[in-house]
């Protein structure tokens, strides 16, 4: 239940940096443009902080910690959640900045698809898990 809230308060921190970051490196650059670059912050606050926050809720009614698809929840999201913001932030850079990247636009769309796929398959995964919970309640309360 700890590892929940911990991560919560890594991806507030994430989140909370990524505005700082997107509201200072645009005015630093001189961009005066549109950029989806400030997207990264809600992203982060929204599919790190919140559904790490609402998972130590459900874990405190429940701890669902044990449960074996736990581990690959926490992986996959996690690394699904990195890669998407990961290339948010190398495609909004390289906008700001003008610079050409190394990769073929449609590779680094692919990449960020990856990184959806992942966070979607964690998603799933986190469900299931408070879908068992639900249930071994609801079997608790008709014995």
């Amino acid at each position: 239940m700890k590892r929940l809230i911990n991560t919560a308060l890594v991806y507030l921190i994430a989140g909370a940096a990524a505005g700082v970051f997107f509201r200072e490196f645009t005015k630093l650059s001189g961009f005066s443009g549109q950029t989806v670059l400030g997207f990264m912050h809600p992203h982060l606050l929204a599919l790190g902080f919140l559904v790490f926050l609402i998972a130590t809720l459900f874990a405190l009614a429940s701890d669902f910690t044990g449960d074996r698809l736990f581990k690959p929840f926490f992986i996959v999201y996690n690394i699904g959640v990195a890669v998407t913001a990961g290339m948010m932030l190398v495609r909004r850079v390289a906008q700001v900045t003008g610079t050409v990247l190394p990769l073929p636009d449609a590779a680094l769309s692919g990449i960020a698809g990856i990184g959806h796929i992942m966070v979607g398959v964690g998603l799933v995964l986190l469900v299931i898990m408070f879908k068992r919970v639900v249930d071994r309640k609801a079997a608790a309360a008709r014995a």
